[in-house]
């Protein structure tokens, strides 16, 4: 879902500023791509990601006059981690040093190489502000990667300088002064304030005090209309998740689909129930996926200058649907919700309108299942070039990505494919985080054109489990999706997703296709006994299995039978270069004389699908 506009680098400026609460009096150094608070009048963190160069520019702002810190943790603690330290001492000299965290204990200093490098720094009202900088990877088995996807930063800050006693220095325990934050450091979407948004019009597709049951896992649907005072065509801006309060907990996701232009209902009695049971009501409601939330994400999406999303008026889809996930396995009772999705109207129309596109698989056993005690377990997908013909000749323009699985996904990237081919990652999720699912705005806009092909993967680590994952919508089981934000809208373009035939599990069942069904299925997967040698026959079959490729959008599918998956010359693997550490100080001249300026790009929106 990522948004372009002929590479304005210039206005990227305007469109994404630092928007995020920022509690320092320190101006930073320079202009940067991201920013966030990382705790209130404690912490604020600015950075910007050269992908040419591999590196990345961070600022840390700390109230205190005392050391400074951030480090990339591996699994979200101590131990482990790769840190950058620095302080500025009484003369206003910068010091910044490359630890690492072996255990829970006080990080030694570096003694393999020092890849974290101190570029200029002061105290200033209290606080002190340092920018510093290390490549994304650095070869280093004492730094951590900062991979493409979710990251787990770590801050921590001592209330005065090292003790310089010894020549690394002493660092006193930091106590309670420390935290955490888990940030897509290479493609964070910077949502904005709330109130950047006041006095705009707005409508809300909100439950009215749902009664939660208590069942672990519940999916309600709810048909909403399109606000009738819409009378003319209007172009949402952003959007806003309203989670019920007190409710976090066990909203897990909401999606709205997009209802077909054929969709008919009687207003005064719109289908509102769980999705099961009045699922012959939604056909035309369950497949078109436009936008969404999910546990961890950002609650603001801001769309792009240049691309809004149209409603009301003559635009032709004038019903939508809720989709609520509720994850309540203590099964509380008495929960009471009003969780929904607030959409913000501009004032004028924008020359763009923006669409989403779903990859991956089914969620369902006839796509997923995944045997247990596997460390690392692959489904591939494929959208072909026959299923995107019907993007425009003068091609699409995607803007943001969001990578679904559950619990036992690791990741989730797409490539472009052309002439068979891979030329780029549409976008990879390498690192990628169950309970912190945002939307990814991409690092650079990219385009498609009819004929392109995207090949899909997820990956997957069932060591904690003992039984077969199959696909489906309880957490526990498993999704593979990969949601994209794209302008200008097509019409008839919602996603391309895969199944294997019902042929095939016939066979491997070796029952007749005509006594085959999902539930026979399900319990014959959940009842296979594992090996070792199973498990890597498992995934050969899973590589080999012909597929069925649906595409399009709801009561126009078009369905297509591959007898395997389309091989395609692959990416060349990312060489790490050690050789590519900068001069210190030549570097810091450098930056300190060079306007960082981002590209021009978009965040859009999230979400999985439904069977």
């Amino acid at each position: 879902m990522l948004l372009h506009a002929t590479f304005c680098l210039i206005l990227s400026v305007l469109l994404f500023p630092n928007s995020s609460a920022i509690s320092s009096p320190i101006q930073p150094y320079t202009s940067y791509r991201y920013s966030t608070e990382l705790q209130s009048n404690v912490a604020d963190l600015w950075w910007t990601v050269n992908e040419t160069k591999q590196e990345i520019i961070f600022e840390l702002h700390m109230k205190t006059t005392g050391w400074i810190a951030l480090g990339i943790s591996p699994a979200g603690g101590m131990k482990g981690a790769d840190i950058g330290l620095g302080w500025v001492d009484q003369k206003g000299q910068v010091h910044f040093q490359d630890r690492y965290a072996k255990n829970y204990t006080r990080p030694i200093v570096d003694t393999t190489t020092s890849d974290w490098f101190g570029l200029q720094g002061r105290e200033e009202n209290g606080w002190t502000a340092i920018q510093f900088k290390r490549l994304l990877d650095t070869c280093d088995t004492m730094d951590v990667p900062i991979k493409s996807g979710t990251n787990i930063l770590i801050f921590a800050y001592g209330l005065e300088d090292p003790d310089m006693s010894e020549p690394q220095g002493i660092i006193y325990y930091h106590d309670n002064r420390r935290g955490s934050r888990i940030i897509p450091l290479r493609s964070y979407g910077n949502p904005s304030p709330e109130d950047k948004f006041a006095g705009l019009d707005y409508f809300d597709f909100q439950l009215n005090n749902y009664n939660v049951p208590v069942d672990s896992t519940t999916y309600h649907c709810k048909v909403y209309k399109v606000p009738s005072n819409l009378t003319e065509r209007r172009h949402a801006i952003a959007h806003k998740t309203i989670i019920g309060e007190g409710n976090i907990d066990i909203v897990h996701h909401l999606l709205m689909y997009e209802c077909n232009p054929t969709a008919v209902f009687d207003d005064n009695n719109l289908p509102d129930g769980l999705c099961d049971a009045i699922y012959q009501q939604l056909t035309e409601c369950s497949a078109n996926i436009a936008t969404g939330w999910a546990v961890g994400g950002d609650h603001i999406v801001e769309f792009p200058e240049i691309a809004g999303y149209p409603v009301g008026g003559d635009f032709e889809i004038k019903y939508y649907m809720i989709q609520m996930h509720y994850d309540n396995p203590k099964q509380l009772s008495n929960r009471r919700d009003n969780s929904g999705i607030r959409f913000y109207l501009g004032k004028e129309l924008r020359q763009e309108e923006l669409g989403y596109l779903t990859l991956g698989a089914d969620s369902t056993p006839v796509s997923i299942a995944i045997p247990p005690r596997s460390d690392r377990f692959v489904i591939d997908s494929y959208c072909t070039a026959s299923a995107t013909k019907v993007i425009p000749k003068s091609g699409i323009t995607v803007t943001t990505a969001f990578p679904h699985t559950h619990l036992q996904g690791r990741t989730v990237w797409t490539k472009i494919i052309r002439n068979g081919t891979a030329v780029d990652y549409l976008f990879n999720g390498d690192a990628y985080d169950f309970n912190y699912q945002f939307e990814n705005r991409l690092p650079k806009p990219v385009k498609l054109y009819p004929g392109d092909e995207l090949a899909t993967r997820c990956v997957y680590n069932t060591m904690d489990k003992n039984q077969t994952t199959t696909g489906g919508e309880r957490t526990q089981d498993e999704m593979c999706l990969h949601m994209f934000t794209y302008y200008p809208r097509m019409k008839n373009m919602y996603g391309c997703m895969m199944l294997i035939p019902d042929a095939i599990w016939a066979q491997k069942m070796n029952i007749s296709q005509e006594s085959f069904d999902y539930l026979k299925l399900k319990k014959w997967l959940v009842d296979l006994q594992w090996t070792p040698e199973s498990v890597l026959q498992w995934q050969e079959f899973y590589n080999d299995a012909s597929r069925l490729l649906l595409s399009g959008r709801a009561g126009n599918f078009t369905i297509d039978l591959l007898p395997r998956l389309p091989t395609y010359k692959d990416l060349q693997p990312a060489e790490c270069k050690s050789d590519a550490r900068p001069n210190t100080a030549a570097h810091q001249h450098a930056f300190t004389t060079f306007t960082l300026i981002p590209f021009f790009i978009i965040f859009a929106m999230n979400m999985f699908a439904r069977k």
